[in-house]
């Protein structure tokens, strides 16, 4: 059967938009197929190193057998090649810590401001690859219009009709062909920006974390100092009160009582500076959690709360790089500055770009099906700077002295963090030969009070002698609290310089971008 002309063209209408349509989608998978140019991100080597001290590592082992006089060993041990665990905090065995913790994931608003930059990085992402497919658009044209008429014939052929609609329905496709990479390499880019940020999370639950322990920790040293001199205090003050009634006996002269007052006054001097910070440590912890001073926390911590971890990870040098938030994220930047070199190479190449539009425009709606309403066109465009002064070499070249700087940037990072394990290791060391001598001097101070005063009341000592045993014991308990302290806050630096076992954990993440459900508005 022989197709009439009111059914031919329709069918060829219809083979040119098929044609349009897969020439559009060749072009496409053209661009998306084409070459990238720039240079192509290739990860940092590991550090050549097999340890992070120039000797092989000691255990923190305190000198012969002291131990602390509370209890415990002083002692810790080295585990090379241990895995940090992801709630490295709950080693110090304190339900309080832990809650506390737990309340500041939860509520600290850094930790949700990280979270919406994480996810921020990540829609950016997402609409950067929307460039690397056709934009299709649609737009309907409705017009009432009125024709001259007379001698001035309009386009209606009827001099007695003078207004007349105009219906104009088209789509529009414009596409711009990834030929030389540069949209690939700026979602390269954005990738990279979006994998800093996620370590820029991780470092900042890091930060909290530790801070909270720290800050509990420091706190429990404060309470520990403030007891230690109120004991100091009290024990003055009933020396004090013995030396009063000596004098009132004649056995003692007034410079003994004016010597003794002295001592208590400079002690309860020590006191309001102590309860100060105390109180300013709360405020801290309060803030950590994400609440206003008013509504302060309930737990409280002392040295005696907290136990100290024995068994130490430490990953092996070759890890570490792996395993450090701000090393990964410095990674991500050499990453991000990598790819816009070749964002920058790709400026200075042609540029295509692809439009075209098809519709049909009648005066009556029904007749905008015919062949004769139909209207399409393609049009391709190059672009290609000729004289810019210049000004594309030159960001190509500041784009390239970026990726240098990113770079020694990542170096220096690396050897940041070595030497951050290296320092609490090294701390770790002496704090165990720090806490026993210290809990020993504390012993030994106490028992050479207690003797001493014995002796002054049986009249073989004078009053010096009492008050320089007063303020030697007064120094040790201040300072065993503040090495047990030194010892517990290094314990929870070294988890923190190893990376914090984030590897470990998956209750940070954000949800991935959410589908659009019409992805053609």
């Amino acid at each position: 059967m022989v197709a009439s002309p009111q059914n031919a063209a329709p069918a060829g209408r219809g083979r040119r938009s098929r044609r349009l349509r897969d020439g559009l989608l060749v072009l496409a998978f053209t661009g998306l197929g084409g070459c990238v140019v720039g240079p192509d991100y290739v990860p940092p080597a590991d550090p050549p190193v097999t340890r992070y001290t120039r000797e092989p590592l000691r255990n923190p082992t305190a000198a012969d057998t002291i131990r602390t006089a509370h209890g415990g060993s002083a002692d810790q041990t080295f585990v090379s090649g241990a895995d940090v665990p992801g709630q490295w905090w709950t080693l110090f065995r304190s339900p309080a810590l832990d809650r506390l913790v737990a309340e500041a994931l939860a509520n600290n608003p850094n930790l949700d401001a990280a979270q919406a930059s994480l996810r921020i990085a990540q829609e950016n992402v997402e609409a950067q690859r929307g460039t690397l497919f056709p934009v299709v658009g649609a737009n309907g044209l409705g017009s009432r219009q009125k024709a001259p008429g007379g001698a001035l014939q309009g386009p209606l052929n009827d001099t007695r009709q003078l207004f007349y609609s105009l219906y104009t329905p088209q789509v529009t496709v414009s596409f711009t062909p990834d030929v030389f990479g540069g949209n690939q390499r700026q979602i390269e880019s954005l990738e990279a920006q979006a994998e800093n940020q996620r370590f820029q999370l991780e470092a900042t639950y890091l930060t909290l974390t530790t801070n909270v322990v720290l800050a509990a920790i420091q706190e429990a040293s404060l309470r520990a100092q403030i007891d230690a001199t109120r004991k100091v205090i009290q024990a003055q003050t009933e020396v004090l009160n013995l030396y009063n009634k000596q004098l009132s006996l004649g056995q003692i002269a007034g410079a003994d009582v004016v010597v003794q007052q002295a001592a208590l006054s400079v002690s309860m001097q020590l006191l309001p500076p102590l309860e100060k910070q105390l109180a300013q440590q709360r405020n801290l912890l309060t803030a950590l959690v994400g609440r206003l001073p008013s509504e302060e926390i309930a737990p409280t911590f002392t040295l005696a709360s907290l136990r100290l971890p024995t068994n130490l990870p430490v990953s092996l040098p070759s890890r570490l790089v792996q395993q450090r938030p701000d090393v990964k994220a410095a990674e991500a930047n050499v990453q991000q500055a990598s790819a816009a070199v070749g964002v920058a190479v790709a400026n200075r190449l042609p540029q295509f770009t692809i439009t075209a539009n098809g519709g049909a425009s009648a005066v009556r709606i029904a007749q905008l099906a015919t062949s004769a309403a139909s209207f399409y066109g393609i049009v391709g465009t190059v672009a290609q700077p000729v004289f810019d002064a210049g000004t594309l070499f030159r960001r190509q070249r500041a784009a390239e002295e970026t990726l240098n700087e990113a770079q020694a940037q990542y170096r220096a990072v690396v050897i940041g963090a070595f030497q951050n394990v290296a320092d609490t290791l090294r701390a770790l060391q002496s704090d165990a030969r720090a806490v026993a001598a210290a809990s020993a001097a504390e012993r030994a101070t106490n028992e050479s009070l207690g003797l001493i005063r014995k002796q002054y009341a049986a009249g073989a000592l004078n009053s010096a002698q009492v008050l320089i045993a007063q303020q030697s014991y007064l120094s040790a308990l201040v300072t065993s609290a503040g090495a047990r302290a030194n010892q517990y806050a290094d314990t929870a630096a070294l988890f923190q310089a190893l990376g914090g076992g984030w590897w470990n954990r998956a209750d940070v993440k954000p949800a991935p971008p959410s589908a659009d459900p019409a992805k053609f508005l």
